[in-house]
């Protein structure tokens, strides 16, 4: 249904008074879930290059313990990242009803019974692959 000319105009004086106003426009974008994703792969960039430092700076000083912890805190920023991706992208791919909720995939008894680890989904996606593959 399209808006009336009165309703349009209010529409956009409201828009007008939105985009004005500094304080709404950082809220919304420290709302954005892109802005909170960068950010991470920012700090897990810097610990990935931190972690490298530490390994190349025990390796210059014959330190086995400092590279054995350069290496760790290198592998620490790769996880970082992989571990936020994982949270916001278990949000991504739900569709939302306006005035429901939100529909999840539902996963299969099995997988409920034995807790739902990584190779139980595994294993029930191998049991319920398609007839043609067996």
């Amino acid at each position: 249904m399209p808006l009336s000319e009165h309703e349009q105009r209010l529409f956009e004086e409201i828009e007008r008074s939105l985009a004005d106003d500094p304080k709404f426009a950082s809220a919304v974008r420290a709302n954005d879930p892109r802005h909170h994703a960068r950010r991470r792969l920012v700090v897990a960039g810097i610990i990935l290059v931190v972690g490298l430092g530490v390994l190349v700076a025990g390796a210059m000083l014959h330190s086995t313990l400092l590279g054995v912890i350069g290496f760790v805190i290198m592998l620490a920023g790769p996880a970082f990242a992989l571990q936020s991706r994982r949270r916001t992208g278990s949000r991504r791919g739900h569709l939302r009803v306006v005035g429901g909720s939100s529909r999840r995939p539902r996963r299969s008894t099995t997988s409920l019974r034995r807790g739902g680890s990584w190779l139980d989904r595994l294993e029930d996606r191998w049991r319920n692959r398609p007839e043609g593959h067996r």
